[in-house]
């Protein structure tokens, strides 16, 4: 199908600040469903970004059902077109990111598997739209800006090693499982890909309160200049004294800060805030 022809038939104009870049390749998009996604005829799947349908179509070919959210109305009349005799597909104009989990479930009331090329703008929003939710996912399977995967999967201590990293690696095994070259999108970005999994990982490990767990990484890189302790002192309120002497506890640093700290790290230390925040 020459989805360049049809988009130019419809005269449609591509969005930057939608973040527009769509992919055409029917062969790396086939590699990207059947072998990074892994998805086959029993799978549901949820689609983000439906665009022109090129990766829809390649969807709805391997999967029993697929429900795709797309924000873009004016990509109506050319989904009409590109999608017309894939049947299993649901298309909803809806933003994914203004839906509570209620609502998504009323759309999708199935496990499922994500697999979306989203706007790089969103990327990190979306990540954790779906990790923070009570949403019945399998695996996530993203195609995002090089620069955010390489965070997704830094080690402690790096750079890239952040919040994002952290809630990442809690929820879920992830892997990057490919590099796609600027120049397969269109229009082409100024930015390379990757295309991530993020397979869903129940109970890894042992928080006691979540909420509790969220804040203490979160806040832990909120000034990536200052001492764990002073990160955690401004969030928590709690005196700097016994947040030292729970760091030693942990034989960790008084003055570490907290990109040094692995995802079991957290986990331990945000179990000993939830103790004397009751």
């Amino acid at each position: 199908m020459n989805y360049s022809d049809i988009i130019k038939k419809n005269d449609f104009k591509f969005s930057k600040s939608l973040g527009q870049n769509f992919i055409y390749d029917e062969n790396l998009l086939t590699s990207i469903v059947l072998e990074d996604a892994q998805i086959t005829k029993e799978d549901i799947v949820v689609e983000i970004g439906t665009g022109a349908g090129s990766l829809t179509r390649i969807l709805s070919q391997n999967a029993k059902k697929v429900y795709t959210f797309e924000v873009d109305k004016k990509l109506e009349k050319i989904l009409t077109e590109t999608l017309k005799d894939c049947d299993n597909v649901q298309v909803y104009f809806k933003d994914i990111l203004k839906l509570s989990d209620s609502e998504f479930k009323e759309m999708v009331p199935e496990n499922f598997i994500l697999v979306a090329n989203i706007p790089y703008y969103i990327t990190s929003p979306i990540i954790m739209r779906f990790l923070e939710s009570d949403l019945e996912y399998r695996s996530l399977n993203i195609m995002m800006q090089k620069e955010v995967a390489d965070r997704l999967v830094a080690k402690p201590g790096t750079k890239d090693y952040g919040s994002l990293t952290v809630a990442a690696n809690f929820y879920c095994n992830v892997e990057v499982k490919r590099f796609i070259d600027r120049h397969k999108f269109y229009p082409v970005p100024n930015v390379d890909s990757s295309f991530v999994i993020f397979n869903k990982i129940d109970k890894k490990y042992d928080v006691k309160n979540f909420d509790i767990f969220k804040k203490t990484y979160r806040s832990a890189f909120l000034m990536r200049r200052k001492t764990l302790v002073n990160n955690l002192n401004n969030s928590f309120k709690i005196e700097k004294e016994k947040l030292v002497d729970i760091l030693k506890n942990l034989n960790l640093d008084e003055n570490i800060r907290g990109e040094k700290l692995s995802v079991g790290q957290f986990v331990s230390l945000s179990n000993y805030l939830e103790k004397i925040t009751k």
